[in-house]
Order: C-alpha cells, then structure tokens, then sequence
C-alpha cells in the first residue's frame, strides 16, 4: 500500500511525524506538507502566484516534500506532479487540536483530506484535542488499528473519515463511537488593543461551543466524553429539501434589466 500523508500544522510538526512512524506498518508513506503552519486555512488553494517545492530532512530519520503554499495545494501537487506512484490512501494529521462541529468547515487538516477524497482517494482526516497531555505518538498508535480496520473494512476512493482523539490528560480514550458532525458554532470572543498608528486591532480569543440543545450525541460530545470520534463526511452541502419548495416559484427575469446599458 502507498500512503500520502500531509497536514496542516506543517512538515516539522510532530504529529506528523508521529503518524508517519506508525503508518510506515501499513506501506510505504511519501510526505508532503505546508512549509509553514496552515491552520484554519480551509480548502484554500494558490491560484495567483507559484507554489515553491523543497526537499525536507525531518527529525533526522526521512526526507518530505515541503509545499510553499495550503494543505489543498499539497495534495494537488502531491497526485498531479509530485508522487512517482499514485496513493492508495491520503491521510491528513495528526492535527494539533480537534476538527469537530464548524471547525471542519475552518479545517486545513480536514480540507487536505477532502481534496484527497475529491480526487478519488479514499481519505482520512485525523487530529487530536489540545490539551495539558499531547502525546501524539500515542494518539498515533492508537489511530493505527483504526485506520487499519478502515482499510479492512473497503474504505471507498472518495470517502472521507474524520477522526478525532480525546484530550488525554485523564486516561486513554474509553472506545470509538461513530457520530455525526455537530452544528454549534464557536462563541466568537475578540480582544481589543490600540495599535500606536490609531487604529484598533482585533484578537480572536474564543474558541467555547454554544450550548448544544437537544441535539443528539455528536463528534463535540464523544471527544468532551473522552471517545474518539468517528464521522464520515461529504462535499455535497446542497439542502436537497428545498429545490422542490424553490422550484415551485416563479422565478421571472425582467426583460429590462437584460438589455445593456
């Protein structure tokens, strides 16, 4: 099996290194990942300028294709112009920090793994939550067997798995429940400081759930439990349960306003 493993939090970060070293079990890994940390950058990628590639020496034990550019681009290049071999799977992580609820919108770590999945990969996210305890070897250890039974199990090309591990601080994790992705939004918090030219500049603090309702157990709840969790994603975000109330409308256009002027 070939592996494309690739991140967010850029081909120095350790979690990256962590997976590699538990993944090479599986096959045979080839790295390519941001130069620099790309959190929070979503599906970005660089259509306005070049994207410069270099070769990486990581931690003294393997060499990975450092990308000038988002965690999208890496992927993209990795397939089109980068790899002598097409992958088998692409695997995205170890994140620092969960990608649960509307984080997997903001998500590179997520995003990389979607643009695998978009290709025709079969393509798992993975990251771990922040906390005093970040152990990512042993996040990578416990992540193998899961992505080996994915795998066992016909993990699909364009399927895409996001798995999230618990803050570990307490103990290790207390099983996998497979969940849907929640929908609560970050409480946005700022703080507000004087920049000496006079303007005011802006900090992005918050990073607390709303309150979750009566929703059911999602992929927030199973990681605040101490589970890890599992969900499978798609791209299509089309509300299929409104084209018929919308196709139901006339929908005239003004025959004024589609001449020119």
């Amino acid at each position: 099996m070939r592996i494309l493993l690739t991140n967010d939090d850029g081909i120095l970060a350790p979690g990256l290194a962590a997976m590699r070293r538990e993944l090479l079990a599986l096959g045979d890994v080839d790295v390519v990942a941001p130069e620099t940390p790309q959190s929070a950058a979503a599906h970005g990628i660089t259509v306005h300028g070049p994207v410069a590639v270099r070769d990486v020496h990581v931690q003294g034990t393997f060499f990975g294709r450092s990308v000038d550019g988002r965690p999208a681009d890496c992927v993209k290049l990795a397939i089109s112009e980068l790899l002598e071999h097409r992958p088998d799977l692409v695997v995205s992580g170890i994140n620092d920090g969960a990608n649960v609820s509307i984080n997997v919108l903001y998500s590179g770590t997520v995003a990389a793994a979607a643009e695998g999945a978009l290709l025709g990969f079969p393509a798992i996210a993975v990251s771990m939550k922040q906390g005093i305890e970040r152990d990512f070897d042993r996040a990578a250890r416990i992540l193998l067997p899961i992505i080996g039974r994915l795998i066992e199990h016909g993990l699909k090309p364009g399927e895409l798995i996001n798995l999230n591990v618990p803050d570990m601080a307490a103990g290790p994790p207390l099983g996998i429940k497979v969940v849907p992705m929640a929908t609560r939004p970050v409480q946005d918090r700022f703080v507000r400081h004087a920049a000496p030219d006079g303007r005011d500049y802006y900090w992005l603090v918050g990073d607390d759930f709303l309150p979750a309702g009566d929703q059911p157990e999602t992929d927030l709840d199973a990681i605040e439990n101490r589970y890890i969790a599992m969900t499978p994603l798609q791209f299509d975000l089309t509300r299929h349960d409104q084209i018929a109330t919308l196709r139901a409308i006339d929908w005239p256009l003004d025959s004024d306003l589609l001449e020119p002027r």
